[in-house]
């Protein structure tokens, strides 16, 4: 499965954790329209257990954790949703976070970044 993974790249999967509790399924509380931005740029054969993860809110550091941390590789995940998804080139598949989360308001900014990759940020709107 690891030969068909094109890169790597950040990704902030956001959720509505109120959407989350309260609807039947959780479709819209994780995959609403800016729910899960991605950039700024696609590795391609980077060796991401080597690659620290750092989240920071509002310039606060949340999370910092080597890819190396997280509960399973990407290979596995690939192979995983491979046999129940067809998938094509261009997809995506966000592997989880290998540490905590944080709670988001309007106004915050977000920043993701991995080494050999780069800085995702963005700002947090309200609804």
């Amino acid at each position: 499965a690891e030969s068909c993974i094109f890169g790597y790249t950040c990704g902030n999967d956001v959720s509505e954790r109120d959407w989350q509790k309260n609807d039947l399924q959780w479709w819209r509380a994780k995959g609403s329209d800016t729910f899960a931005p991605l950039g700024p740029a696609i590795a391609v054969g980077l060796d991401y257990r080597k690659s620290r993860l750092q989240t920071r809110l509002n310039g606060e550091v949340k999370q910092s954790q080597f890819l190396s941390d997280l509960i399973f590789d990407p290979a596995t995940v690939v192979s995983f949703v491979s046999q129940y998804v067809t998938l094509l080139p261009g997809d995506v598949i966000y592997t989880g976070t290998p540490g905590t989360t944080s709670a988001m308001k309007a106004g915050d900014v977000v920043e993701v970044e991995i080494d050999g990759i780069g800085t995702l940020r963005n700002k947090v709107v309200g609804s």
